[in-house]
């Protein structure tokens, strides 16, 4: 009898725990699984775009940015430069594309309008070039200065950059504008007989790894 009522005993909790845990289960609600939705936004870089026509850098950049979650944006760029470099010697022309590659946390948002505010980020970024000099300044024999010539040769160099900028709704239609700034490390370049580039496209005119840009962009939001 002491077995059958310690048997019915522990079957009755047993019982009682899978009917509490079942209804927890069910009372707990479903989490939401993240799903990406396409939103595009593009845009063209026309400050350095205008100043191309009056100055020796002929620069052609645009972008396309989309929000991945929250406020997390993904960006991807692509550009076009054609420059020259004369000073201290050097007499040197350089043209060819460049991509970048990151995200941009927007810090600061319009609470009737996201894509309104401020953001901060980074990017990688890659440029694939012809460069020729046609003058590089040597020292001769005494101190006597001269200089010599290198043929046409195609570099490559990478960086990293970081973007702090700010975009606005033009009016109520679907054009913004962005601003933004871009303090540039150089991380990697190739070389022609060990000469540190003086131009490279989508970096700048530069001999040091520092460099920083600057863009003001029309965009439009799909």
């Amino acid at each position: 009898m002491k077995t059958k009522l310690i048997f019915t005993f522990f079957f009755s909790i047993l019982s009682l725990l899978s009917f509490a845990q079942e209804k927890k289960v069910k009372a707990e609600p479903k989490k939401e699984k993240w799903k990406y939705e396409p939103n595009f936004m593009v845009g063209f870089d026309v400050l350095n775009f205008g100043s191309a026509f009056f100055s020796d850098r002929k620069l052609y950049q645009g972008f396309i940015s989309s929000k991945i979650k929250g406020s997390l944006h993904g960006v991807a760029e692509a550009g076009f430069e054609k420059n020259i470099y004369q000073k201290n010697g050097y007499d040197a022309k350089v043209n060819g594309s460049f991509v970048k590659l990151g995200v941009f946390y927007m810090l600061a948002q319009d609470p009737e309008n996201e894509f309104n505010g401020f953001y901060a980020g980074g990017k990688a970024a890659g440029s694939f070039y012809t460069q020729e000099y046609m003058a590089v300044p040597v020292r001769g024999f005494g101190g006597s200065s001269s200089s010599i010539a290198f043929p046409s040769s195609t570099q490559s160099s990478y960086w990293l950059e970081g973007v702090i900028g700010g975009r606005v709704q033009l009016f109520e239609s679907n054009f913004y504008i962005d601003v933004n700034l871009q303090p540039k490390y150089m991380v990697f370049t190739t070389k022609q007989d060990d000469i540190q580039p003086m131009i490279v496209p989508g970096f700048g005119r530069s001999s040091s790894k520092f460099n920083m840009g600057f863009s003001w962009n029309i965009a439009y939001k799909f």
